[in-house]
């Protein structure tokens, strides 16, 4: 069978969601040129990465569009919250603000941009900060008054920035958007050679279908050809009670009517895996869909309006978590969409049995190089004469090391 995979259709309910663009290629052969010398430079040291004395944890791809990044992010959020303090930096994309931004409980999505804004409303006991330069914005965590108890810090889609030297690296791969047969911008969707993956500690295979057969994970387990120093995982996406936007009460997926009429609304990269995965429920669903992190005007909210208006009963309209928070609040909605607009909140399951060992090492990272965390604590608590050690290292923080 060799490292090639066996490619289903949308029919089969499983999605082959490359397309490339042959005519474009001797672009992307010079685009290629370009990201090499850039991450040649890093190899030589020409270009610095900077390492931090606090554990920072980086989660990104090396393709254009959506591959789970949030959903992993919260994961990892929901692992350690509660043990230590977390905090996440994002470059914010699309905000209208600049710099350095601390969010708080009266943050506006538009000074942060959506994926942020979800997190914050998630998980309001955690730091949120956006920042484009990584480096500025770690420095501003560690040692602002208000985040200077920050004990990890997560990266959210940070794996081209290399100025920052992450002590793990996990790159996202989506399922029906392999590397491996993928190409470079702009032909394809990659945003650097399929070289890049070797940097990462970690490897998961995003989106996968619940089905997938045990012949399937050993083929693209070899088709990864990873290091002895990474570990590959596999997570599917794992779908949530709708929730209402504006009000009313949530409802079970299995409560969808084999008849009712979906409205599925979106502004994502990747909105076709949703599709597919609501199409056991009802074959009924009409996509309304829009670029990543689209901003919705006035001509917009009346094709909503006039969309849901023309559909027949009975019907709903099914959003995304992070659509909910440039949805929400705005003006000229009709009263119908408003009773019927529901968003679907997505997390993620892990494969063969692999979530304790992949949180194993999360934490078992973070307490090795941690300043302040409860968990060095509690480690110290037992050396005599440490009982006010803080724990702090210099130096680079190495998952490769532990």
């Amino acid at each position: 069978m060799g490292t090639n995979i066996k490619r289903k259709s949308y029919t089969e309910m499983e999605g082959d969601f490359i397309k490339i663009k042959e005519w474009m290629l001797p672009l992307s052969w010079l685009y290629g040129l370009g990201v090499r010398l850039r991450n040649q430079l890093f190899e030589m040291g020409i270009l610095k990465s900077r390492a931090f004395d606090v554990p920072v944890i980086s989660v990104g791809n090396i393709t254009v569009g959506g591959s789970g990044k949030t959903p992993h992010v919260e994961h990892l959020i929901k692992l350690l919250d509660g043990m230590m303090q977390v905090a996440v930096l994002s470059r914010g994309y699309k905000r209208k603000s600049k710099g350095y931004v601390l969010a708080d409980k009266n943050t506006e999505m538009r000074e942060i941009g959506d994926e942020p804004f979800q997190i914050l409303k998630k998980f309001p006991d955690i730091h949120i900060a956006v920042d484009k330069n990584r480096c500025r914005g770690i420095e501003n965590l560690i040692t602002g008054d208000k985040t200077k108890n920050t004990d990890v810090v997560l990266l959210d889609d940070a794996y081209q920035h290399r100025y920052v030297k992450p002590g793990i690296n996990i790159l996202l791969i989506d399922y029906h958007r392999l590397i491996i047969y993928d190409k470079l911008l702009p032909a394809g969707r990659l945003r650097e050679p399929r070289q890049g993956k070797n940097r990462a500690d970690i490897v998961i295979i995003t989106k996968c279908p619940q089905d997938l057969k045990p012949m399937e994970f050993r083929v693209l387990t070899k088709a990864m050809a990873l290091f002895p120093y990474q570990q590959l995982f596999f997570t599917t996406l794992k779908y949530e009670k709708l929730k209402p936007l504006y009000s009313g009460e949530g409802r079970a997926l299995e409560s969808i009517k084999a008849n009712e009429n979906i409205l599925l609304l979106t502004g994502i990269a990747s909105p076709w895996q949703m599709m597919i995965d609501l199409q056991p429920f009802t074959k009924h669903i009409t996509p309304l869909t829009y670029p990543d992190h689209h901003q919705f005007c006035k001509k917009d909210i009346r094709k909503i309006n006039d969309t849901f208006a023309a559909m027949p009963s009975p019907k709903m309209i099914v959003t995304t978590e992070k659509d909910n928070a440039r949805l929400f609040g705005l003006d000229g909605l009709s009263d119908e969409v408003r009773r019927n607009i529901y968003m679907l909140p997505v997390s993620i399951e892990f494969m063969l049995g692999q979530q304790e060992e992949f949180n194993e090492k999360i934490i078992g990272y973070v307490r090795k190089n941690s300043r302040n965390s409860i968990l060095a604590k509690r480690k110290d608590d037992n050396k005599p004469g440490n009982s006010n050690h803080s724990g702090n290292r210099s130096g680079t923080i190495s998952f490769r090391n532990n």
